[in-house]
């Protein structure tokens, strides 16, 4: 049934079932043991992390995250829950039609039914949330929360934005970003920046690991995570409607201008 995405998907490489905890339970041909332990374990990171983002989308009755995508320049990573405790991640080409690949992951899913689903051996729901504490931005941060501010403003449907340094440090965040949510969300985006690049293998890279950005979809909005220069990263929420391409030109902009605005490689204003 792997196979039936990689046949059929034009562009389409490899296809892995894998359980919550990182265990691989079948894939297509052309992965070595080695490297199809190392990819379900990266994805078994990302989608625990990535559940973990979910509120700084913001609240909603039915907060679920259904998918993350990965974009190098060689390739495209997708990853989507397979039942209780297991998980679809299949790896593509850059033309790769999108459309076509989700709509076969989707099919073999509800192909597996409950028959290939895995009891989890760790928790791998939705963290708990915090209280809302005072927010994050404060004077030290204001010319980041300025130029985050600015990209967000005229984007209709965004929510938040942060910047977090080489060190996975909160750099400054978007106003009314509580402080404990944005080293939360912090925390979390490193981990899924370093799962990402652990996997470019699947995706097809040889050696330059060219990762680009990647971008996790609930049922009530998007994040994105993009490279921010210097280590640095930049992560954005926004509801399902929001015009996606205008967001990340918007937040491209916005970094460029806080790059050019650091004093010795460090973003001025520091949380």
């Amino acid at each position: 049934m792997l196979d039936d995405i990689v046949n059929n998907v034009p562009g389409a490489r490899h296809a892995v079932l894998l359980s919550a905890d990182g265990l691989p339970r079948a894939s297509t041909e052309g992965l070595g043991e080695r490297d199809l332990v190392t990819i379900s374990t990266a994805m078994s990171g990302i989608q625990a992390l990535s559940r973990a983002t979910a509120p700084f989308v913001g609240t909603a009755p039915a907060a679920s995250w259904t998918q993350t995508i990965i974009e190098f320049q060689h390739g495209w990573i997708f990853l989507i829950g397979a039942g209780q405790g297991a998980y679809l991640a299949a790896a593509a080409e850059p033309n790769v039609d999108m459309q076509q690949i989700s709509y076969r992951m989707h099919r073999l899913v509800a192909r597996l039914g409950h028959n290939m689903t895995s009891a989890p051996r760790v928790d791998a729901t939705q963290a708990g949330r915090r209280g809302s504490p005072e927010p994050a931005p404060g004077e030290e941060t204001a010319d980041v929360l300025k130029e985050l501010d600015t990209a967000l403003a005229d984007v209709h449907g965004a929510r938040h934005a942060v910047l977090l340094g080489g060190d996975g440090l909160p750099r400054g965040g978007t106003s009314g970003l509580p402080r404990d949510l944005a080293d939360r969300i912090s925390a979390a985006m490193t981990g899924i920046h370093a799962n990402s690049r652990a996997a470019a293998q699947f995706a097809g890279a040889t050696t330059d690991v060219a990762w680009q950005q990647t971008a996790i979809e609930f049922q009530h909005g998007w994040i994105f995570l993009i490279a921010a220069g210097d280590g640095a990263l930049l992560a954005a929420s926004a509801d399902h409607d929001c015009n996606i391409e205008h967001l990340t030109s918007q937040l491209h902009a916005a970094e460029l201008r806080i790059a050019a605005s650091a004093v010795g490689g460090r973003v001025p204003g520091n949380v």
